[in-house]
């Protein structure tokens, strides 16, 4: 705000605003907040859209010192409260419209902060890079979903890092149209006010309106998953502007036919590999290596570094790698090797020239639209019906979404598959629900007797 307090930090809905405009608008919102008790150190829940409302509670939140436990709107209200309950959050505030997935919770709607007292409070005048400034859930093989801890130095040296590699132009801006309460999309609003360049924020991802934004010449840079690119490519039919400069690829492997088409349309399309847990990218392909190493994830960004261990996984270490999982020291100790390097589960190979290959998003690992899937998860929610004895979940490929999840049962006598989608519809995300339920009389297993995945895929 104090460095360029007239330059355009959101446009949204079309309508533009200055830093000094959001910052007025996010003190205004945090002494609101305020009148609820938050405060410096506490873990409060953020159940939001991508809109203007829920960017001004983020930064919001920040300003008052406080810890965003942000929630993923696609879940259901069990999934939500056992992350409310592991998180330990105080508060917890919600987008109207979200009330039924906050069942069970002391929970404030958005309408009744913007209609409360303004309190005024300090805020934060220095932020510690130590310091936690968000938590994101993430499932485990364990089938518990982990609490990520991101603090304001991972926040910043990823920033850092990207843009050491793609490089920071005047009249730069960042389309975001992938969800704020993922790290793809929080990652942008990081950027945004380090770099001191504008979000275009979009509730939703339409294709027609994306293509539009990035013939216009307003839009530089923009971050996508497969799916995403997949539709722009669908609805494309001349070049874009020459301003656009970035099309930052993510959420899982893209496939040669795809990124070629990308290619042979002039589309400035970059691959990149990271995770929650690295505060976003972490491996970028520089632009000018993109034809050259067609499926490379690319190499470290600055200062963090890379290695493969002896069964092939890929190893990371960097500023930008999260400070543990929340209120979990195990599967924290377990993140880590003994020499500090932080386990991916990824499995792949560096080439010659030290550019990273990503193999498997871990070998059970479902992506789903950019949406991450543990079978494990969705095993753990099939277990609990009384006719089911063991289960399996896998991927199967899908032309609209890359991949879905398949589910093997073993059940003690015949089910009806409506019923047990209706079981799960309760207690999953739509996204994690199987698409195809197979009765087996068992499940294929190793000498070791574990699940042979593979044969089932």
């Amino acid at each position: 705000m104090r460095l360029s307090p007239g330059k355009t930090a959101l446009v949204f809905q079309d309508k533009q605003e200055t830093f000094l405009e959001i910052y007025e608008a996010v003190q205004e919102v945090a002494g609101k907040l305020a009148s609820f008790g938050v405060r410096d150190g506490m873990y409060v829940a953020l159940l939001g859209r991508n809109d203007r409302e829920t960017f001004l509670m983020i930064h919001a939140l920040q300003q008052l010192g406080a810890r965003t436990v942000f929630l993923n709107n696609r879940l259901t209200a069990t999934e939500i409260l056992f992350q409310t309950q592991d998180a330990q959050v105080e508060r917890c505030f919600y987008a109207d419209g979200f009330a039924e997935k906050v069942d069970g919770i002391p929970a404030v709607p958005f309408t009744s902060v913007m209609e409360a007292p303004i309190l005024n409070v300090p805020l934060v005048s220095h932020f510690a890079m130590e310091d936690v400034a968000s938590v994101m859930y993430t499932s485990g093989t364990t089938g518990q979903p982990k609490g990520v801890m991101q603090t304001f130095g991972n926040h910043w040296w990823s920033a850092t890092g990207s843009m050491l590699n793609l490089g920071l132009q005047a009249g730069d801006s960042w389309l975001c149209a992938v969800p704020i309460f993922h790290i793809s999309g929080l990652s942008i609003l990081m950027r945004s006010v380090i770099y001191g360049i504008p979000v275009y924020l979009e509730e939703h991802f339409d294709e027609a309106r994306v293509d539009a934004f990035l013939r216009s010449g307003e839009v530089t840079l923009i971050s996508v998953v497969t799916t995403m690119a997949q539709r722009l490519l669908d609805v494309f039919t001349t070049r874009y502007h020459p301003n656009f400069r970035c099309m930052l690829l993510g959420g899982g492997p893209a496939n040669k036919s795809m990124l070629e088409a990308c290619f042979e349309k002039g589309i400035p399309l970059v691959q990149s590999f990271g995770m929650t847990e690295t505060a976003s990218q972490i491996v970028t392909l520089p632009p000018e290596e993109a034809l050259l190493k067609i499926g490379s994830a690319g190499k470290p960004l600055f200062p963090a570094e890379i290695k493969i261990s002896e069964h092939g996984e890929i190893l990371l270490k960097g500023p930008s790698i999260m400070a543990g999982y929340l209120h979990n020291e195990s599967a924290t100790k377990a993140a880590f090797d003994e020499d500090d390097w932080f386990q991916t589960g990824d499995i792949g190979y560096l080439d010659d020239d030290g550019f990273l290959f990503v193999l498997d998003r871990r070998s059970d690992l479902i992506i789903s639209g950019g949406e991450n899937i543990y079978p494990t998860e969705i095993e753990h929610v099939l277990m609990a019906h009384p006719n089911i004895v063991e289960v399996a979940v896998v991927a199967a490929s899908d032309e609209k979404w890359g991949e879905v999840p398949v589910a093997f049962i073993v059940a003690k006598e015949a089910m009806d598959t409506a019923l047990l989608s209706e079981f799960c519809q309760q207690r999953l995300a739509k996204f994690k629900i199987p698409r195809q339920f197979h009765f087996l009389d068992k499940l294929p297993r190793t000498a070791s007797q574990k699940i042979q995945r593979h044969r089932l895929k």
